[in-house]
């Protein structure tokens, strides 16, 4: 996992601007394999609760959120 990728990943949830999985790789320049990959990471290994809003394309927290990331 690239930790930036993750950076970038929770801002974008946090502020429930993603857009749609597609669009949301596309900004975070992956594949959508890897987006996948990268938010199954987050839901079973970080231990948050990530939905997608259908109506509003966009990921969000499910639950408050408080990951914090150590710039380096």
């Amino acid at each position: 996992m690239n930790v930036i990728i993750l950076m970038q990943l929770h801002e974008l949830i946090k502020n429930s601007q993603t857009g749609t999985p597609n669009q949301l790789a596309k900004k975070l320049e992956i594949s959508s394999r890897s987006l996948h990959y990268y938010i199954v990471f987050m839901k079973t290994k970080m231990n948050v609760v990530i939905e997608y809003n259908k109506k509003e394309e966009t990921y969000f927290y499910g639950t408050k959120c408080n990951l914090c990331f150590v710039n380096f």
